[in-house]
């Protein structure tokens, strides 16, 4: 039947016609549109995905920031190691609320977070800072001069801000900054290079989540024969049966409870699809790319199926020369030349590695060796080994 309308002007015309394909509701809602939706990728959405909301990129920022932030360190010029100095002094309290473990460890968070450390001195005058504070990377912005360089930093918390002026002599602000391709100003994180891996475990544990809240078990169907041989239910029929799924048959609370059907209706279990038996593979997978990512041998973080390594000793070992080491040696280079400005006086800072335990067999071998070599005079020994010159008498 062919319905008729008047138009304004007087005329008749046929109502257009509209075809639909019967499956195309099913088309559409079994192809979807294909599209990936990821989390953000700025500094605080990428800190709660995948830090605070993700168990491998939390206990792999720990890891890193805890051991380099545990690291003894040396304070020594070109002539003499000291063991009393004003910049040791300084480290070992650098602020009324935080010792030296606490303050690298929440720069090293920084870092590993954003790729940025930001670390303010607070002086009254000139020479060595009276404390040392960390700032966050979230709330800082760098100001570019003409030339490109930094010429402030301002320093944004409760739509206030505040301008540190980097155009005088010395600097109140140290900029630490993880090297980035793309950008002259901000450091890469380890945290946006591992983005992708972070939201892929996240949606597999969401997925597991989903999985329990349904009795841990995968869903079936419930099919009815009607005795005239319809296959359909009524609306009231659908409602009750819907209701009493949920209350009665879903949940935690309610696995292994007995289903009774009654009026035509036959449960027909289904099992794991392949693709569902492949997220947790998914998910384990995931977790290494974010150890990966970080440096952390995914042996350390208890991920299974990792055999790179031969036994836990050598993941340690290999943790700190490829990961701690590097960094905490960057940082406090960092940081010394940056408090020698302050001071007018030339100090190195870095890690004391005869004092950590990772790596005693190997330094024990490095001693013996040069130990041994007895082509080489005393001094040549001492240099060899990072130590400073014999203070004469």
């Amino acid at each position: 039947m062919v319905m008729q309308f008047f138009r304004r002007d007087g005329g008749e015309r046929a109502a257009p016609q509209r075809k639909a394909s019967a499956t195309g509701r099913v088309v559409a809602l079994a192809a979807g549109t294909g599209r990936v939706v990821w989390s953000p990728r700025d500094v605080g959405s990428l800190t709660r995905t995948g830090f605070t909301g993700n168990p491998v990129g939390f206990r792999c920022v720990k890891l890193i920031a805890e051991a380099a932030a545990a690291l003894p360190l040396v304070c020594q010029d070109a002539a003499r190691r000291y063991e009393l100095h004003p910049l040791l002094e300084l480290m070992r309290r650098p602020n009324a609320g935080q010792g030296r473990a606490e303050l690298f460890e929440a720069l090293y968070g920084q870092m590993l977070l954003s790729g940025n450390g930001y670390l303010e001195a607070v002086a009254e005058e000139p020479g060595l800072p009276r404390e040392l504070h960390v700032l966050r990377a979230d709330r800082i912005s760098i100001v570019p001069g003409a030339d490109g360089w930094p010429v402030a930093y301002d320093y944004t918390v409760g739509g206030r801000k505040h301008r540190f002026d980097m155009t005088g002599h010395p600097d109140p602000i140290c900029h630490i900054k993880a090297f980035h391709p793309q950008d002259d100003h901000y450091g890469l994180s380890p945290m946006q290079a591992a983005a992708t891996a972070i939201d892929v475990h996240n949606s597999a544990s969401a997925w597991s989540k989903g999985l329990l809240d349904n009795a841990a078990r995968p869903s079936g169907a419930i099919v009815y024969k009607g005795t005239d041989g319809q296959g359909m239910l009524a609306p009231e029929q659908y409602d009750r049966l819907v209701f009493e799924m949920e209350m009665h048959h879903q949940g935690a609370r309610n696995a292994g409870r007995p289903m009774l059907l009654e009026g035509g209706l036959d449960w027909k279990p289904m099992g794991f699809s392949p693709s569902d038996m492949e997220f947790h593979a998914t998910k384990e997978a995931a977790a290494r790319e974010i150890a990966v990512a970080f440096g952390v041998p995914p042996m350390l973080l208890g991920i299974p199926g990792d055999a790179t390594y031969a036994n836990y000793q050598e993941a340690h070992r290999a943790f700190y020369r490829l990961t701690v080491l590097p960094l905490a040696t960057r940082v406090t280079a960092a940081v010394a030349y940056w408090l020698s400005t302050h001071m007018g006086q030339i100090v190195e800072l870095r890690p004391d590695l005869d004092q950590i335990p990772a790596l005693a067999g190997e330094r024990d071998q490095q001693w013996k060796r040069v130990g041994e070599a007895a082509f080489l005079t005393a001094a040549e020994k001492r240099a060899l080994l990072g130590l400073p010159p014999l203070v004469e008498g």
